[in-house]
């Protein structure tokens, strides 16, 4: 047995355990809100920017690629959850969410993340304040099924996202090998131009010559 089925029937294990022992959750879009834990590690599937590992550990140092995988009939569109938004938030535009969609696929890696840097993950994506609601998903990859912990945003609306999100979101999506024709549909996401300054200048992973790269 190779390491990572271990590593994934492993967490299969212990979460099916978790889920027994959590009550049922309202629901979310049609989608359950999750409340598992596991007893000291968790899955988490990243489709956003949380695909760039350098992003995703700048709060979330724990985080370690564990697979790729999609999740099914979901899209992933970009947004935000005020109707009076701004582009003031710290993107400065629409970011990523899933939404149901018979027949359509969200690609994303799975994380393996230590139970300690679930406060830091909820706060990351505003749990506390609604903007996101967690949710346990069923990923599908080349070792089988796994289940995952992801973010929906709440309260929906259609805004364009800006450059360097969609930057951060096409890199993370190129550094882990997503289908080709994914990352192609990620790149044609029609921004709204901003150009000042973002979370983006505080991953140093990307040199100057990255981060004023058009996509």
């Amino acid at each position: 047995m190779s390491y990572l089925t271990y590593t994934i029937l492993l967490a299969l294990f212990h979460q099916q355990i978790a889920s027994k022992a959590v009550p049922a959750t309202a629901e979310n879009n049609g989608t359950s809100v999750s409340n598992t834990s596991v007893s000291d590690y968790f899955m988490y599937f990243a489709y956003g920017s949380n695909l760039l590992k350098e992003r995703l550990q700048l709060k979330n140092p724990s985080a370690v690629f564990v697979t790729t995988g999609n999740l099914k009939d979901h899209v992933i569109k970009f947004g935000y959850w005020k109707k009076e938004f701004n582009n003031n938030n710290s993107w400065h535009g629409g970011v990523a969410t899933i939404e149901e969609s018979k027949g359509d696929v969200v690609w994303g890696v799975v994380w393996k993340m230590d139970k300690d840097n679930l406060i830091s993950l909820d706060k990351q994506e505003g749990v506390g304040i609604g903007f996101y609601s967690p949710l346990d998903v069923t990923i599908n990859t080349d070792e089988g099924e796994v289940l995952c912990r992801t973010y929906q945003m709440n309260n929906f609306t259609v805004h364009k996202t800006s450059p360097p999100y969609k930057q951060v979101v096409c890199l993370g999506a190129k550094q882990n090998g997503l289908p080709l024709d994914y990352i192609k549909k990620l790149e044609a996401v029609e921004t709204n131009g901003y150009s000042g300054p973002s979370i983006l200048d505080d991953i140093t992973m990307l040199t100057p010559a990255d981060k004023g790269k058009s996509l």
